[in-house]
């Protein structure tokens, strides 16, 4: 991961351990050049709270849970992203903090339960907390801060389950603007929890606190959609969620992608930024070969994975950062549409792990606008690449 050259210093203004922290970020996680001010105003709220059992929901890079560590008997960070992940877990090592982190969608129809999960560490006991110990997974007190750019389906979708995992005194905390979906985040928390208030307010921003969630015992609906597509004359049974790029449609390049590219039989083959596998799902569609998906999200993955499976293909999903998850295979054929908009670190990162996992006469093929130069990162010494505009 290219990281950023300069950490960001959070310096403490209240009776701490420490004077400060320091948190890497990097391209291709928001708010990665200053601090989100919703989650400073939820640390403010805080910080002299008794948190009992803590958990973050859709993480950044771990400001909250790594702060507020010293106020909670036990963290969990959690974010959908393998990228954010990591961060979070460097970070966490970094400002010697107690806490785990689990790479997970926040959406209680899609994630395992909290000992299933895939941790990357957990460092120290867990001490006794407000939660009912007999409630698996259950926490005293939950934040969620949205990112601005996720559909508010999706965002409302993770509030309830936020809601369900709360011990049953356990408190919730949403920091929002009117921009982000305030007013609609407000309206799913009444209709879930017995007492919702506005506890901090600070440049447009507001917190909110639910308490008391009401204990809704039907299962929550999971946010799959089916699409039914010809690509490249192949027809193609996927599934796909809000939030994810291209959502109810595949798009032009990924098109253009799946129709230009060779994929020979016997192929050792990666669909790199899988979403949710479209590239996958045709490639071992029209060749018998041996095929990895990877995405950095996590739900992402969890539909590539349905999605391979609706079409009927074998093959391999793995959620990490650009190439982390396969960087000790070799690939014949690299498929990728890249993610344009997630920055130049991101571009880089994926462009130098395709030049370590692709074979000496392997093929990288990708999509991207006429109007950006990929130039600099097609031009990585020992590999051989191959690229095609969208149109």
């Amino acid at each position: 991961m290219t990281a950023a050259p300069d950490p960001l210093v959070l310096g403490s203004q209240t009776d701490s351990d420490r004077d400060r922290y320091r948190f890497h970020t990097a391209d291709g996680v928001p708010d990665a050049d200053a601090f989100c001010p919703g989650e400073l105003l939820a640390l403010e709220h805080l910080w002299d709270s008794d948190l009992g059992r803590l958990r973050t929901v859709d993480a950044r890079y771990g400001v909250v849970g790594i702060v507020l560590a010293e106020r909670a008997s036990a963290v969990e960070l959690t974010t959908p992203s393998a990228r954010a992940a990591a961060l979070c877990e460097r970070n966490r090592a970094w400002n010697d903090v107690d806490a785990t982190v689990s790479t997970a969608t926040g959406l209680g129809s899609v994630d395992r339960t909290a000992s299933e999960r895939p941790r990357t560490d957990y460092s120290g006991p867990v001490e006794r907390s407000r939660a009912d110990s007999r409630t698996v997974g259950a926490v005293d007190t939950a934040v969620f801060v949205p990112k601005g750019y996720d559909p508010i389906e999706l965002g409302n979708r993770r509030v309830r389950t936020a809601l369900r995992s709360l011990a049953p005194d356990g408190d919730l905390f949403v920091a929002a603007t009117p921009e982000t979906g305030l007013s609609r985040f407000e309206s799913t928390l009444n209709d879930a929890a017995d007492t919702v208030r506005t506890v901090g307010t600070n440049d447009g921003w507001a917190l909110l606190r639910a308490s008391g969630p009401k204990r809704d015992r039907s299962p929550s609906d999971p946010p799959f959609d089916w699409l039914r597509e010809r690509v490249d004359g192949v027809d193609l049974s996927l599934v796909t969620a809000p939030g994810l790029f291209a959502p109810t449609a595949v798009d032009d390049g990924t098109r253009l992608l799946a129709a230009t590219a060779d994929v020979a039989d016997g192929d050792r083959v990666l669909d790199l930024c899988c979403g949710y596998g479209t590239l996958g799902a045709h490639a071992g569609s029209t060749a018998d070969c041996e095929l990895w998906c990877s995405d950095d999200d996590r739900l992402a993955t969890v539909c590539a994975r349905r999605s391979l499976d609706a079409s009927g293909v074998d093959g391999r999903v793995v959620t990490a950062d650009c190439t982390d998850g396969v960087d000790d295979r070799t690939f014949d054929t690299v498929l990728c549409n890249p993610p344009t908009h997630a920055g130049d670190g991101v571009l880089a990162d994926i462009f130098r792990g395709v030049a370590g996992v692709l074979a000496p006469d392997g093929r990288f093929w990708f999509v991207h606008h006429r109007a950006l130069d990929l130039s600099r990162h097609v031009e990585t010494p020992g590999s051989a690449l191959s690229g095609n505009n969208r149109q």
